[in-house]
């Protein structure tokens, strides 16, 4: 009783800790600062130093006779000890919790399935290796083979069996070593990303498997104190052009209206080279909205994205609109994180593209009062 009342409060915890941890939050973990040295393949592996990190990956698909599909597998760690402490002597407390959220959008059936798993560190439930790029949540799992990523996660038939190639050089966002989200130390992460990998495999759908290849884009990020109290949220997106450029941007949303300064994004060239963008580098204006009809929640759907310094003017649309994870347990809440199309002109050239986009703290904002 003791243990599962346990691990109760820290799954209630979770939300705050993934989502809303202040910003230079006092405990014993590692705060993102400048100057960080990245050291590879260990920034690969699990940082337990730092209190939040995840392994983000997403993709664009298809199988031989063109039709397409969109996945999302994304393997979170959040350390309970330290900002908010859990009164427990016993050698069962809870000192990470792993989850894990995994969606497949079928495009041309125009559905969407999502799962997610919380459990404790432990050998069978779920864990994070620090000596080489091993994530697990049960029989959910990343590992790499021969420098390539393998994504393995299936649900009630439902799935993806993956091998991912980088295709071109990390690349670091933001300055120093962090991308920043404040301007209270510490209040940033380490984020780095492949932003484009081949990728070739499986997705299953109901049992019946799908023979697809295609590209995803990586995503990995840990720090301990990443937002300030005043946001609400989040939109982020990652595009992949056909002309061989990739974006990444965010916009971190104020709860009283408006977007932070500390908004930033990435511009990487075809052969890899990459650009740091400030906030007023580009502008992003919603075009449309969707109302779930689960979560109720109106999300924006469909954005104009313009960089007037890159001759860039993008127009991004839904796949379809029901890509919502909606009564997660893992964060208390629900989130839209749906394939999307791109339309437009880059560098003064029609250009078209694939891509994602994550919309966090819609449906109340991110920062929440702990129960007690």
């Amino acid at each position: 009783m003791g243990c599962r009342r346990s691990l109760a409060v820290a799954i209630g915890f979770l939300a705050v800790a993934l989502f809303a941890a202040p910003a230079g939050a006092e405990g014993p973990f590692r705060q993102a600062l400048p100057g960080y040295e990245y050291r590879f393949p260990r920034d690969f592996f699990s940082h337990d130093d730092y209190r939040i990190e995840w392994w983000y990956y997403t993709g664009n698909l298809k199988d031989k006779s063109g039709r397409a599909f969109g996945y999302q597998l994304t393997f979170f760690r959040v350390g309970l000890e330290g900002a908010h402490e859990i009164p427990n002597p016993s050698t069962w407390a809870v000192r990470q919790i792993y989850f894990a959220h995994l969606t497949v959008s079928d495009i041309a059936g125009e559905k969407f399935y999502f799962f997610e798993r919380i459990n404790r560190k432990g050998l069978v439930q779920a864990g994070a290796e620090s000596d080489r790029l091993l994530v697990w949540n049960e029989n959910w799992r990343l590992t790499e083979e021969n420098g390539a990523h393998r994504l393995t996660a299936m649900e009630a038939g439902t799935g993806v069996d993956l091998l991912l190639k980088p295709a071109k050089p990390l690349v670091f966002h933001g300055k120093g070593g962090i991308s920043r989200k404040g301007d209270k130390p510490g209040s940033a992460s380490h984020y780095f990303s492949y932003t484009r990998m081949p990728t070739a495999g499986t997705v299953s759908i109901a049992g019946r498997a799908y023979e697809v290849e295609g590209t995803s884009w990586m995503d990995r990020e840990f720090s301990s104190s990443a937002l300030d109290a005043e946001l609400a949220g989040w939109d982020w997106f990652s595009l992949k052009l056909d002309s061989g450029h990739e974006l990444m941007l965010y916009q971190l949303r104020r709860q009283g209206g408006g977007t932070s300064p500390y908004s930033s994004g990435t511009r990487v060239e075809p052969g890899g080279a990459a650009r740091h963008l400030a906030r007023e580098e580009f502008s992003i204006v919603p075009t449309d909205t969707w109302t779930s009809p689960n979560s109720q929640i109106t999300y924006p759907s469909g954005w104009l994205i313009e960089l007037p310094g890159e001759g860039a003017r993008l127009e991004i649309v839904p796949e379809f609109e029901a890509q919502e994870l909606y009564d997660l347990r893992s964060i208390s809440g629900a989130y839209w994180e749906g394939s999307v199309r791109v339309t437009g002109t880059f560098a003064g050239r029609r250009i078209l593209g694939r891509g994602y986009v994550e919309l966090v703290g819609y449906g109340r904002p991110l920062v929440r009062n702990l129960p007690g």
